[in-house]
């Protein structure tokens, strides 16, 4: 396959976020649950997310995964209970738009490292998805998911 992966300047972002340590097998109810609760809250506030939802993987350890899930938000908006205020922080980050189901997203990654250690660019260690739909909305073949590695 072949994969257009680019480099960008990303601006910081505010965000309210949750964040847990649960098995991968758990991760899209872990995802529900916090998504729920923050957008609940945001209407309660009367604010709104600036951009798609998104998911901080601080590991890969499919046992015990440690994620960071919520929304970015036009400005520093305090947290409540288990959401949290956060920021996304800003600089250089490697990028690429990926369609399809989530379960197919591994050769993805596995290209994009390889890409990212070809070019000399080292990733800080965590890595964001953002969901641009959902697979309530549209079939997984059409799922969208920005895929950012930010970049030492």
């Amino acid at each position: 396959m072949d994969y257009r992966f680019e480099v960008v300047d990303s601006p910081a972002m505010n965000a309210l976020s949750m964040r847990t340590v649960t098995p991968a097998a758990n991760l899209p109810q872990e995802l529900g649950k916090a998504y729920t609760a923050i957008i609940a809250y945001l209407g309660e506030i009367g604010e709104q997310p600036c951009e798609a939802a998104f998911a901080a993987y601080y590991n890969m350890d499919m046992e015990k995964l440690d994620v960071e899930m919520g929304f970015p938000v036009p400005r520093p908006l305090p947290g409540r209970g288990e959401i949290k205020a956060s920021q996304i922080p800003a600089g250089k980050a490697a990028t690429y738009l990926y369609q399809g189901p989530y379960q197919e997203m591994a050769p993805v990654y596995e290209a994009m490292s390889g890409w990212m250690s070809d070019s000399g660019l080292q990733p800080i260690g965590v890595v964001y998805e953002f969901y641009y739909n959902s697979p309530m909305e549209v079939p997984a073949s059409e799922l969208l998911t920005k895929i950012v590695f930010p970049l030492k």
